[in-house]
């Protein structure tokens, strides 16, 4: 069955909430105060599209297409977003709580997490080089084996990772944050 097709439409204050959505392509479409929340969104493709308060909390979104996508100020804890499709997967995040999700291994270059709040949050093996986190809160997220290179944490806070478990160079940080670099050395600066 071919997917339905939706282009530069408005989709305004919609529950999809707990519902299964049929394969779809999305192209410069814009959602608006839309609810996702344990909806699976499975196999639909999203190309040049902005959601803007929208509820994502535990969508399933397996081989879901984010290609040029933008969420602003949407809930979206829980999502694992390692099994959203690979190809030209780029995104970018401004004032969403994405607290608990999972970016295992997805390339992430240059992406953009403006205010967004990502306690414990899984960055395990994500290419995020030249990646910024400004204004972002990393509590108890995962960094291990993540390319960083070239990545801005000067305005994150509450990360700690290891440096010698991610490759880090030319990574921006503050003079405050450099603390969460030496975690593991369990030392008492003052």
């Amino acid at each position: 069955m071919e997917p339905l097709q939706y282009e530069d439409q408005a989709f305004d204050t919609i529950d999809y909430s707990e519902k299964i959505l049929p394969r779809s392509e999305y192209i410069d479409c814009h959602f608006t105060n839309c609810n996702f929340s344990k909806a699976a969104i499975s196999a639909s493709d999203f190309i040049g599209c902005a959601f803007t308060g929208c509820n994502f909390s535990l969508a399933v979104m397996d081989n879901t297409g984010l290609k040029n996508v933008v969420f602003k100020d949407c809930k979206m804890v829980g999502i694992d977003f390692s099994k959203c499709s690979d190809f030209l997967f780029s995104v970018s995040f401004e004032n969403c709580p994405l607290d608990y999700s999972s970016f295992f291994e997805k390339k992430m270059k240059k992406t953009v997490f403006h205010g967004c709040s990502l306690k414990e949050s899984d960055f395990t093996g994500t290419d995020l080089a030249m990646a910024v986190f400004e204004n972002c809160d990393l509590s108890n997220a995962s960094f291990v084996r993540s390319n960083l290179e070239k990545a801005d944490f000067r305005t994150a806070r509450h990360y700690s990772f290891d440096p010698d478990l991610n490759k880090m160079k030319k990574a921006k940080f503050s003079h405050e944050g450099v603390i969460g670099l030496l975690a593991k050395y369990n030392l008492d600066i003052y």
